[in-house]
């Protein structure tokens, strides 16, 4: 770790963890470059099409051969990269909540263990998000479970609000469609059929609730144990998660 030294009233030495306190002027520079230059957000557009086309052609391939593997099946839909051992990422372009024929190509109705997405249903129409929980009740096994998270939109800060809701200042923000609160939310996956358990959420009286859970069962990293924004007992970011249960 690297540290510097300033001496203090009295000659003793304190040390100061730089990365933390570079951490927070960082992020508000990137804030800002994302925010008054269009160039930037046009840049990271073009970065990600380059991504989604190369995932797409390497994706699909790997992806069918950890099926070919056998079960158990945990998969993770629309993980761009992102995932823990003893899962299987998948993305969009090779298995589509909204495209049939993606499921039917690669699982029988009932063979799936566990599913896992992060920030994905916000991505989705209403309409669209009941439709996708449905396919998920169809794939999963008697007794295997959704784990799932979204923008929270009881989140107290105004701040979250406008960098999440839809059309809002976040990365992907515009093609936000639907902010969740945990009411809607939770009915989405009860209309298809699941139990739902939440996880962690924000109330209408701005008072955050959580239960424990374990991330071996599906990390969510936007939470408020794994979001590095949150420190000093200050949520600065977290996600409206629940449990759906087949």
């Amino acid at each position: 770790m690297i540290r510097s030294g300033s001496r203090g009233s009295e000659g003793a030495s304190r040390p100061v963890d730089l990365p933390q306190a570079f951490e927070k002027p960082m992020r508000e520079l990137t804030r800002k470059l994302w925010l008054h230059y269009p160039i930037v957000r046009r840049v990271y557009a073009a970065y990600k099409r380059v991504v989604e086309r190369r995932r797409g052609r390497v994706g699909a391939g790997r992806f069918e051969r950890r099926l070919a593997a056998g079960p158990p099946w945990k998969i993770v839909i629309g993980a761009f990269g992102a995932f823990d051992k003893g899962w299987i990422p998948s993305d969009i372009e090779y298995l589509d909540l909204l495209k049939p024929a993606d499921w039917e190509q690669h699982f029988q109705p009932g063979s799936i263990d566990a599913l896992l997405a992060e920030h994905v249903w916000e991505h989705l129409s209403a309409e669209e998000g009941i439709a996708a929980a449905k396919t998920c009740f169809k794939y999963l096994k008697p007794g295997g479970y959704l784990r799932v998270a979204v923008p929270d939109g009881l989140f107290p800060d105004p701040d979250y609000i406008k960098w999440v809701r839809l059309g809002g200042l976040g990365p992907e923000a515009d093609t936000h469609w639907v902010l969740y609160t945990y009411r809607s939310f939770r009915n989405v996956f009860e209309s298809a059929g699941f139990r739902v358990v939440l996880c962690e959420y924000w109330d209408e009286k701005g008072e955050f609730h959580t239960t424990e859970w374990d991330p071996a069962d599906g990390m969510i990293r936007r939470s408020r144990r794994f979001d590095g924004r949150n420190r000093h007992n200050q949520l600065k970011f977290t996600s409206l998660m629940l449990d759906a249960r087949k």
